[in-house]
């Protein structure tokens, strides 16, 4: 497995793919090819396909600076190396100069066709959930330690930087009104959220909206084209913050068991990508959300000092009840469903702590397995539903609570 700062970046929304893979794809293409006054870019797959929504041509256009240019949707290709594939072309005086097919593949992560791919070193010597717990509890350490064992030496550093970009998405978002940009007409509802005061409110119905609005707020800051972190992704990026933020003011949670939660976070999501997928256009949604929501679980297990068996049946538990969800973002926005999915995940993470205090111990399938079963369900959805917003909601909606 690939360092826990491949997984965790920080960068703006309102996708990982879409916006900050293909831009770095393109910035790379400009610095190998300095000397080029024009540029043409053709988008495939679902880049093409949501490229609109997602803001991709905005992203090309901002790693092409003061260089005049041209953006092309090609909904028709088939046969691509990957569904987020596109072609970059460099022009001098006229002629092509250089060429390239580039894949955003998750993450903000990019490999370009035709090139030996420039590997990473592994750094963590196991490659699953089973492999790294029957370690840590041989060395009777904790996930947290484990990545801090095998990760670079500044990863707590690293950490304490993504904690602090994730905590101020939370703030600027519940402090932000106004209508977000695309053409849905969503209002911003972070702000309204956490501000309610119903007298005949509960402490469970407040922690829900309390999380909810923490939640609401990131997913809103990345459909903005705010700064996030992809936790896995952007279009997932508000599940992870919202559960820390709300555990850090409520029980005074300190940054640096912050860090230690983001950790072992990073361990379930750095499985989940390196065995299956985190990229909604290759496996829908479950990929995303889903391990965002393993994700946060995992770090309130941390932050709650739960055994290593509790941590991975609350994982387990929230990466299996995603399974099959599917991506079909409204006029390819990542707003709705995206946005309500973050809280709802968020919430749904919190629940799966709760049921591993008493269940862990009676469970049947391991992390591992449930990992394997969401990559293979993936693969077996139409690409419809895929992140391309051929089906589903995108293709039923019409504004007016009708079906087409």
């Amino acid at each position: 497995m690939k360092s826990l700062t491949q997984l965790y970046r920080r960068g703006m929304g309102p996708s990982s793919s879409h916006t900050i893979g293909v831009q770095n794809a393109c910035k790379a293409f400009l610095a190998d090819n300095p000397d080029i006054d024009e540029y043409q870019v053709t988008l495939y797959g679902s880049l093409a396909a949501t490229g609109k929504g997602h803001r991709t041509d905005k992203a090309i256009m901002s790693a092409f600076p003061n260089i005049k240019g041209e953006v092309k949707f090609d909904c028709t290709k088939k046969g691509l190396p990957h569904p987020n594939t596109l072609d970059i072309m460099g022009y001098s005086g006229g002629k092509e100069v250089a060429r390239r097919r580039a894949m955003s593949v998750g993450g903000g992560a990019v490999k370009v066709a035709g090139v030996a791919e420039r590997k990473l070193p592994d750094v963590y010597p196991h490659k699953n959930f089973s492999e790294i717990s029957a370690y840590c509890k041989t060395e009777n350490i904790r996930l947290c330690e484990y990545a801090e064992r095998f990760d670079n030496k500044n990863i707590r550093e690293y950490m304490r930087e993504m904690l602090d970009v994730m905590l101020k998405s939370v703030e600027r978002g519940l402090n932000a009104e106004g209508i977000l940009e695309g053409g849905l007409e969503v209002e911003r509802k972070a702000k309204m959220l956490y501000a309610q005061n119903d007298i005949f409110e509960n402490d469970t119905t407040r922690e829900n909206r309390l999380v909810c609005s923490f939640a609401f707020a990131v997913s809103e800051e990345n459909a903005s084209g705010g700064e996030i972190v992809t936790a896995p992704t952007c279009g997932s990026a508000g599940v992870l913050p919202a559960v820390l933020y709300y555990f850090m003011h409520k029980y005074k949670f300190t940054s640096e068991q912050a860090v230690d939660a983001l950790l072992t976070a990073g361990i379930i999501g750095n499985i989940v990508k390196t065995n299956a997928s985190i990229s909604g256009a290759e496996c829908g949604c479950q990929a995303e959300i889903g391990t965002a929501c393993s994700m946060a679980a995992a770090a309130l297990g941390e932050l709650f000092h739960l055994d290593i068996d509790q941590i991975e049946y609350a994982a387990e538990v929230s990466l299996e009840h995603h399974l099959g969800l599917t991506c079909d973002p409204i006029m390819g926005l990542v707003q709705i469903p995206c946005i309500e999915r973050n809280a709802v995940a968020a919430m749904r993470a919190i629940n799966a702590v709760n049921l591993a205090n008493f269940l862990t111990y009676s469970r049947k399938i391991s992390f591992d397995t449930v990992v394997t079963t969401m990559y293979r369900t993936g693969k077996d959805l139409s690409k419809i539903y895929r992140e391309t917003s051929e089906g589903g909601l995108a293709k039923l909606y019409d504004g007016n609570h009708n079906l087409k």
